[in-house]
Order: C-alpha cells, then sequence, then structure tokens
C-alpha cells in the first residue's frame, strides 16, 4: 500500500508539472496568490496523504510588486479574521517559468514553488518535498 501511495503522488506531481507547463506565462498569474486560501490535503515527501476537512487557521497572501506577506489567520462566524502572529515576509522569483516564494527571517531562510496556480487552486511544493494542495477559502456565513 505504502508504494502504490508514493506512486500515486509520483504520478500526481508529474501530471501537475506538465498541466503547469502549459498553463500561461507564470507573471500573469501572480495575481492569483493574493487573498485567503486554506489547505485541502499535504502529499508528505514520504508519500503518505493527510486530508484537512476543517481548518481553524488559512493563509493569507498578499503580494505587491516582487515581495509579499503571508500570514494564519482564524475566520470567525461574523466574516472576520483574528491574525495569529505578524507573518512572513517573501520575495516572488520567476524560476525556469515556476513561480518561487522566497522566506527569510532571522532564524533561517527557505523557498517553496507553486507548481499550480489558478484563481480557486493553488498547489506548492516545499523544499523537504511536501505538497500542499490549496483552495480559495469561503467567508463563514451563518
Amino acid at each position: 500500500m505504502y508504494k502504490a501511495l508514493k506512486v500515486y503522488s509520483s504520478i500526481i506531481l508529474f501530471l501537475l508539472t506538465i498541466i503547469s507547463c502549459n498553463e500561461v506565462n507564470p507573471q500573469l498569474q501572480i495575481k492569483h496568490i493574493n487573498g485567503y486560501w486554506e489547505i485541502e490535503k499535504v502529499i508528505l515527501s514520504d508519500g503518505n496523504v493527510k486530508e484537512y476537512g476543517f481548518n481553524p487557521t488559512i493563509d493569507f497572501f498578499e503580494i505587491k510588486d516582487t515581495t509579499g506577506i503571508r500570514k494564519k489567520i482564524q475566520p470567525r462566524f461574523n466574516e472576520k479574521y483574528v491574525i495569529a502572529g505578524k507573518g512572513e515576509q517573501f520575495t516572488v522569483n520567476l524560476v525556469k517559468k515556476n513561480i518561487q516564494l522566497h522566506y527569510k527571517t532571522s532564524l533561517t531562510s527557505w523557498k517553496e514553488t507553486i507548481i499550480t496556480l489558478k484563481e480557486n487552486k493553488m498547489v506548492i511544493k516545499n523544499e523537504a518535498g511536501n505538497v500542499y494542495f490549496y483552495r480559495r477559502h469561503q467567508k463563514i456565513k451563518l
């Protein structure tokens, strides 16, 4: 079963890479990053899959020119959000038609590569090989 999951995740990554190569200019896609995103699932580098049903926190991205900020926030039922921490700043780089987000703090630095980016879907791969599948967050309405 472990081998099947690993093969399955490799096939998905391969297909996503092929699909993303056929996308329009990545520079034009960057605008889709801005906004509220929640994780649907993660395919870990070992092939294990972690599904997310409900997310108590979501990610907020805001990019201006080539710099941006990513904040963890908590949605509330009154359509408001509570910010958790001050966020992480990053720069946006285009490398071989891929969008990369480069983070740097006083303690460490890392990068993430955006594999797929559409208005309501985003797939990000980190340096550890974990692949995060995001969907556009919808405000909670009662």
